[in-house]
């Protein structure tokens, strides 16, 4: 009995040696993990510090370019904002007579006047806000600057301050009742009379020479010494062919 107890005991501290042994083997393992992460973790800390510092560009001191823009985009838009002020406005007042006929046959029986004052006015100016950058030179403290050309922005009667001054439809009024009729005539060719003595006194030279002094006075004012506003050509024929146009 006593041999096969001891038998017995033998044979379980054998078994328990393989037991340990893994346990052991196992726990080395993990420390060894451990450490080569440690080792491995600090390694890849010093090696990105020593990379960041090589690209690091505020340490450098690098001289960087200045901002640049282009001068002659700020006097395009400087320039479009004042394209109101170079607005012409030629006005006068007419007096138009008009008359309607009414016929018996080859025979006028009666006729219908109509005196018309009117009041009109034609506006020509520099539409500034076709100015392209292609059309500014700048050189230093000079610059040139080509203008569009001048042109009709639109004509019209003032019918508050315009009044049918006699309408007369003859003898015992037999002639005809057509007062809108003759007005609306009357306004018509009171328009065209306007348009045509504005072409003559100029309107639209006026408009370029308004243009030039505007333009000219905001760029003196941005400090240029040297300033050349080029005009386009303009004329009393070019003024008229622009009415006839249909808009």
């Amino acid at each position: 009995m006593k041999s096969q107890h001891r038998k017995h005991q033998l044979l379980s501290i054998i078994s328990s040696i393989p037991r340990g042994l893994i346990l052991m083997s196992t726990g080395g393992m993990i420390l060894t993990t451990l450490i080569l992460g440690v080792v491995m973790w600090r390694t890849s800390s010093r090696l990105f510090e020593q990379v960041n510092g090589l690209f690091d560009l505020s340490q450098l001191n690098l001289s960087q370019p200045e901002p640049e823009v282009d001068v002659r985009n700020v006097v395009v838009n400087k320039v479009r904002n004042v394209s109101e002020l170079t607005t012409a406005v030629f006005s006068m007042e007419a007096v138009v007579p008009t008359r309607q006929d009414r016929n018996l046959g080859q025979y006028r029986l009666a006729s219908t006047t109509l005196l018309y004052i009117a009041y009109g006015e034609v506006r020509a100016g520099v539409d500034l806000g076709k100015l392209s950058v292609d059309d500014v030179k700048v050189s230093n403290d000079s610059i040139q600057v080509q203008l569009p050309a001048p042109q009709l922005l639109d004509s019209k009667i003032d019918v508050t301050r315009s009044q049918v001054y006699d309408y007369n439809r003859g003898f015992l009024g037999l002639g005809p009742d057509v007062a809108p009729q003759l007005q609306m005539l009357a306004q018509q060719e009171t328009l065209r009379k306007i348009q045509a003595t504005a072409c003559q006194q100029g309107v639209l030279e006026q408009a370029n020479q308004r243009a030039q002094l505007v333009v000219t006075n905001l760029l003196m004012t941005a400090g240029y010494k040297t300033v050349d506003v080029k005009l386009q050509p303009s004329s009393p024929s070019m003024c008229l062919t622009a009415f006839q146009t249909p808009s």
